[in-house]
């Protein structure tokens, strides 16, 4: 075909097209072609992970191999002069000065003195009682040896009268200065009393004042550079909503973070672990919490916090090592230097090893103490089952002493929020609300008025209002069996016996094994009671004693229900997941989730908050908050 004859053709096509449309036949038109929306590249250098802990912050880059590690203290300058000097305690809390406290201690450790001595060794031999006396008698002639007349350990230099001191600095702060020792965090809650320092805005100001001095000067971002960074901040399973409301909104709108996402801490153990489902068994310095955890989902009912931690085991270590004549004897748990001693000592000397035969009997053991303005001295100390005693008491919380508090919380109902109308309350209330109409609209269609009382059915008598108004209570009362996971159609007088149940439940303090067996207990089907039997982790700092594992197995094997010997075949506890240091293991899960592909529909981000507030948080938490 020539040239002109392809032309004439395409004349021909042409004058077809026309005609088709003339008679109101239009050609397809192809539809645009629509871009994917870009997906926001992640850029895990620029994101910050933080856990904040009762005494440990731990902060760094999601690409960072370790976080860094600061005590969570700050010291600030006072601003009048004679102004009183006030310190958080470290190891001293509420609770144990009661009347009942001592007896309460000693029938506690009476329970553990039980438990060691029925413990066969290897050997096959009972172990042999050890009295505090035989060590008293030893440990009363010691006197210290001068190794260095100058300790080279200096106090805090405050010439230039800085307004605040973060971390180590704070805490090597001279009394005699005019500085006032605060720990912002109080067993995993924001740390609110009614001493100097103890409000709202003060323990959120020494926050941010900590956190923006650990950026800056040990992770070298400029505060000014924050608006180009995100935050992952871990918060505990049962934790205070308007707590983390208030803190979400330091870290965006105050410090300037362009994200955050908040996440669970057990939840990111298993990330940081490699585990898709455990029992996580945290034990941090203030408190010890329990969670099971299915496929990256907290299970609700599962989660219990116990008030007591590693700082409550270190201090039942000093007791028992008064008792048994400690040659230490200026120590004194009010000064912060004393305690960090003791603390050292419960790591160094501490065990949970009731089988080897050769720590049992008297052991003699030495150490130093390294003061500023001081020399350095070194004692010896004579011990016997006082190492096992102390953290056995984990396990009997009794031996605390602790008098007159709740030692242990539930995941109770949300108080509501008025910045977030429609929250689990106005979707329960809603709901319940539907039900009764359906129900109505059922009864209606079943049980017909007759025609004459058409006319009436507008009015209301006031027994009717009443009625009406017992009913919007008891929505709220189906509710809130909803979220506790009971019956719908529980009765009032069960609802307050089991509310009864409850705080008897928790005015109690569980032991360890206990709280784990509760924990399991409460999830709903056997075969993840199952697994969780089987994979049951233990991170935190607070039970980091040689033979813990094998103690904590121990104690789950004997104390499960029998129809679950059958089902477990082992029952798994892990401390060092991946050989990593379990006090490490929820922030390197933070980092692991900075890097996942659905992190990027739980951001919140800046422009988000300032135009919702927390409604954010209940849209774009992957938990329920």
């Amino acid at each position: 075909m020539t040239q002109t004859d392809r032309d004439a053709e395409n004349g021909r096509d042409r004058e077809k097209d026309r005609e088709k449309e003339q008679r109101g036949v239009k050609r397809p038109i192809v539809p645009a072609a629509v871009p994917e929306p870009l997906q926001e590249q992640i850029q895990a250098n620029f994101i910050v992970v933080i856990h904040p802990g009762s005494k440990t912050l731990r902060m760094g880059r999601a690409t960072d191999t370790l976080p860094i590690t600061v005590p969570h203290v700050i010291a600030r300058r006072h601003t009048q002069p004679g102004q009183r000097r006030y310190e958080d305690q470290c190891l001293l809390r509420e609770g144990l000065n009661s009347a009942e406290s001592n007896e309460q201690r000693q029938n506690g450790l009476k329970m553990v003195d039980q438990v060691i001595w029925s413990k066969k060794m290897s050997n096959g031999v009972r172990r042999t009682p050890v009295s505090a006396e035989q060590a008293r008698l030893y440990n009363r002639q010691i006197r210290p040896a001068v190794l260095d007349p100058n300790s080279k350990v200096n106090w805090t230099n405050t010439t230039h009268q800085p307004e605040y001191l973060v971390g180590e600095e704070a805490l090597y702060v001279n009394p005699a200065d005019c500085y006032s020792i605060h720990w912002p965090i109080c067993r995993g809650h924001l740390n609110i009393h009614s001493g100097p320092g103890g409000s709202l805005t003060a323990a959120l100001a020494d926050l941010e004042t900590i956190w923006s001095h650990a950026l800056q000067k040990l992770l070298e971002i400029p505060l000014k550079d924050l608006k180009y960074y995100r935050c992952i901040l871990l918060i505990p399973d049962i934790c205070n909503r308007q707590h983390v409301k208030e803190v979400v909104n330091m870290l965006l709108v105050k410090m300037g973070f362009s994200a955050v996402v908040v996440h669970q801490e057990s939840v990111c153990v298993t990330f940081g672990s490699g585990l898709s489902s455990a029992c996580v068994v945290d034990v941090g310095d203030q408190k010890t919490s329990v969670c099971c955890v299915e496929d990256g989902v907290s299970h609700r009912s599962s989660r219990l916090c116990l008030a007591y931690g590693g700082s409550d085991v270190t201090r039942c270590f000093f007791w028992l090592m008064q008792r048994a004549g400690f040659p230490y004897r200026e120590c004194q748990l009010s000064n912060k230097l004393d305690c960090m001693l003791l603390q050292q000592l419960k790591e160094s000397f501490c065990h949970l090893d009731q089988v080897t035969s050769d720590i049992s009997g008297l052991q003699d053991h030495e150490f130093r103490t390294r003061f500023p303005d001081s020399p350095v001295l070194l004692y010896q100390l004579r011990l016997g089952d006082e190492k096992l005693q102390a953290p056995m008491t984990l396990f009997y919380p009794a031996a605390f002493g602790i008098v007159g508090q709740k030692m242990t919380s539930l995941l109770h109902r949300s108080q509501g929020d008025a910045e977030d109308p429609h929250d689990e309350h106005f979707l329960l209330t809603t709901q319940s609300k539907q039900d009764q109409s359906s129900k109505a609209t059922t009864d209606r269609k079943l049980f017909p008025k007759p025609a004459g009382f058409e006319g009436e059915s507008n009015m209301c008598d006031p027994s009717e209002k009443g009625n009406l108004t017992q009913d919007l209570d008891l929505g709220h009362a189906q509710a809130e069996c909803l979220v506790g996971g009971a019956d719908a159609e529980e009765t009032s007088s069960a609802l307050l016996s089991r509310k009864t149940a409850m705080t008897q439940f928790e005015g109690r303090a569980l032991g360890v094994d206990k709280a784990i067996l509760h924990s399991i207990d409460s999830c709903a089907s056997d075969e993840t009671k199952r697994k969780m039997y089987s994979s049951v982790l233990l991170v935190g700092g607070g039970l980091l004693f040689h033979g813990a594992q094998e103690f904590l197995q121990h104690r789950i094997l004997n104390k499960m229900p029998p129809s679950f010997r059958c089902l477990v075949e082992n029952v798994d506890v892990i401390t060092r997941p991946k050989d990593m240091d379990p006090r490490v293991i929820a922030w390197k899960g933070g980092a692991v989730l900075a890097c996942l592909d659905t992190t990027q529909e739980l951001w919140i981000h800046q422009r988000e908050w300032q135009r919702f507030g927390v409604r954010m948080l209940r849209e774009r938490a992957a938990f329920v908050w």
